[in-house]
């Protein structure tokens, strides 16, 4: 068995605690350091963590008994980060999205690239059962040749739920940048790369009232479209219609399904590991589900950065991340200048993964 791979976290915010959860205990992973601007947060986690520090962010990009930082900061601060550690000869695997604009992504992956690290980002949850199995079933033939897929995630706003929701509605924000990459790296694992994109978008109000925590009351501004809507050209032919909306009460669609030749796929919420893919054939008379067949069963966050230490071409790697950043900046490009968008990167469909019971990829992979 090797040693455990040393990471330190930058950004203990709201999705820290999930990323924790999975990681903390894994025998493969050994968390030293612990950074964020909030030092109060920093603190708590440290004491939470037997043999992790407290660190300044800078002092973590620079230490050098880091292999790999866990970059959990806020959309904007993304690439800042990612190039500070890749600076300094680290691996880094990031929160979605991968920068909070394509020169930013880009610029990271190409300093990777010449540093010869390697750059990981979420979203993992489409690593889990749920969108896995859905593949496998396509891989298999069982809907026929893809003809055609749709994507939908309408909410009336984080602004709801989220103590301090500001981010959510800045540069890098938007029901496309924080929810997009969930659906499109979904559908980029169904149906593969997309080569061009149009798209529609709207920002109905200019302001959004928290509705939780101490802020409760308090209005922000609204800096980004809010619901953003758009069609998906497939390198196979296979055309997606997607649409994320903070705009919207609820929604009786299917979170993502696909359609082919002979039936279609529902295919559960990207956004989770697992859920109830459900099947309907050509000649049937209702749905069926299908028995998960692939995938990390039990997944959490942080298995993306667990297959991105066990790999050598990451799941949850680079290039998809660039790929799908550059998919939602085009079509936001796209609506604002009224035309179709070729897109100049592509990404490679990940590699299956394979059905894995929880108590083996909890386990020692080293």
């Amino acid at each position: 068995m090797g040693d455990a791979h040393r990471i330190g976290i930058v950004g203990l915010g709201f999705i820290s605690r999930a990323y924790l959860d999975t990681l903390a205990p894994h025998p493969d992973v050994e968390i030293v350091a612990v950074a964020d601007l909030d030092g109060s947060r920093a603190q708590a986690a440290a004491q939470q963590l037997p043999g992790a520090r407290q660190s300044s962010v800078e002092a973590l990009l620079e230490a050098p008994d880091i292999q790999t930082v866990l970059n959990l900061t806020t959309p904007a601060a993304h690439a800042d980060i990612a190039l500070g550690a890749i600076g300094h000869g680290k691996h880094v695997y990031s929160e979605k999205p991968l920068a909070d604009t394509f020169a930013g992504g880009q610029a990271v992956v190409d300093a990777a690239t010449k540093a010869g690290t390697r750059v990981g980002c979420a979203p993992d949850t489409v690593l889990g059962t749920g969108t896995q199995t859905a593949r496998a079933a396509i891989d298999k033939g069982l809907v026929g040749r893809p003809l055609a897929a749709q994507a939908v995630m309408v909410t009336p706003g984080h602004e709801r739920w989220h103590p301090h929701p500001d981010f959510y509605y800045a540069q890098g924000g938007g029901p496309l940048l924080d929810m997009g990459p969930y659906y499109i790296s979904a559908l980029v694992q169904l149906l593969g790369p997309v080569r061009a994109v149009t798209g529609a978008a709207a920002r109905l109000r200019g302001t959004r009232v928290i509705d939780s925590g101490p802020r409760q009351g308090e209005r922000i501004t609204v800096e980004v479209d809010t619901h953003v809507s758009g069609v998906l050209e497939h390198d196979n032919g296979a055309l997606s219609t997607l649409t994320t909306s903070f705009d919207g009460v609820a929604t009786t669609a299917a979170p993502i399904e696909v359609h082919g030749e002979t039936g279609t796929l529902a295919v559960p919420d990207p956004n989770h590991f697992d859920g109830q893919v459900r099947h309907f054939p050509l000649d049937g008379t209702d749905w069926h589900a299908l028995e998960p067949s692939a995938g990390y069963a039990g997944g959490s966050r942080g298995v993306g950065l667990l297959d991105f230490l066990h790999g050598e071409r990451p799941r949850a790697g680079g290039e998809l991340a660039l790929h799908v950043l550059e998919t939602m900046t085009a079509l936001l490009r796209s609506a604002a200048e009224g035309r179709r968008v070729t897109l100049g990167t592509t990404a490679a469909r990940p590699s299956p993964v394979p059905l894995t019971p929880a108590e083996a990829w909890k386990a020692s992979w080293l």
